[in-house]
């Protein structure tokens, strides 16, 4: 599979918060997460995606996000091989800030993808 057979989203398409079928999933880091992430997205590191796959609602659209793309892109079809409904958001978490989409950090200070 190539990455232009990836389902791709663009932030905008991703619903907004709080999700009732959806999941967004953000693979980051987490000293990236802690810096900032999207309201009510489930944190799980993309190496610890296999281990952890039965934290993710499989009837729900999950949405996976990282910084700027490429390790949702890695996600999304190992997910999607397991039977859920996936898509890479596409500029990831940059791309969100820019949009202005809500962010929160996990200390309460300003939250800062970039």
């Amino acid at each position: 599979m190539s990455f232009a057979d990836v389902p791709t989203v663009p932030v905008e398409e991703v619903p907004a918060s709080p999700y009732t079928d959806a999941v967004l999933l953000d693979v980051r880091e987490s000293d990236e997460w802690a810096n900032g992430h999207a309201p009510d997205a489930v944190h799980i590191p993309m190496s610890d995606v296999p281990a952890r796959i039965d934290e993710i609602d499989i009837d729900a659209v999950v949405y996976v996000v990282c910084r700027s793309g490429g390790r949702s892109m890695n996600v999304v079809p190992y997910l999607n091989q397991n039977g859920f409904e996936a898509f890479n958001v596409a500029g990831g978490m940059v791309a969100w800030q820019k949009s202005g989409r809500p962010l929160v950090a996990d200390d309460g200070r300003a939250a800062k993808i970039f």
